[in-house]
């Protein structure tokens, strides 16, 4: 099993401009909150692979992880496991003034893995935290799951609509 880290200071790798170096570990990573729920990346213990190539001014990074984000769906409140596979791309050229050149990630050489994890996850969450891509959600009448009942018969009697009362009234 590959040991831990956090971060990487990139100057230990002694990479000449054209080298690479690969780099295999377990991350633990925070959950997310979302829509006031919490969700937790799976496995505790996440596999991450590095890659880092030195340029002529800098490094070119890459990241690659698979994981599921578990919680509850947020249509229906039952258990959800999605999976999230990251392939995320950064480069790090230090001596110019280019920001798109320079990594967030990056500093004095040092880069820091476990937030580009984390960001790296979030912005491959999907918009909805769904236990099934067809989930029906919940009764708005009554709660019930709408995934474990038949739609033909679960029906609910339509309140009468009250702008009409006073002609109701005429009737009686």
């Amino acid at each position: 099993m590959p040991a831990p880290f956090n971060t990487i200071d990139l100057t230990s790798l002694a990479l000449k401009p054209g080298e690479a170096s690969r780099v295999d570990a377990d991350l633990r990573v925070a959950g997310f909150d979302l829509g006031g729920q919490s969700y937790a990346v799976e496995p505790a213990a996440l596999p991450v692979r590095l890659d880092v190539s030195r340029t002529v001014a800098g490094h070119a990074l890459r990241l690659r992880l698979g994981a599921r984000l578990a919680g509850p769906c947020m249509r229906c409140l039952t258990h959800a496991d999605v999976p999230i596979e990251v392939d995320a791309r950064e480069v790090d050229q230090p001596g110019t003034d280019d920001e798109e050149l320079r990594s967030p990630y990056v500093e004095d050489g040092v880069l820091d893995v476990e937030r580009w994890v984390h960001d790296a996850i979030a912005l491959a969450l999907p918009q909805t935290v769904l236990c099934r891509v067809d989930c029906a959600g919940l009764c708005p009448e009554c709660g019930i799951s709408l995934n474990d009942v038949d739609p033909q018969t679960h029906v609910h009697e339509r309140a009468p609509d009250p702008r009409w009362a006073k002609l109701r009234e005429l009737q009686e």
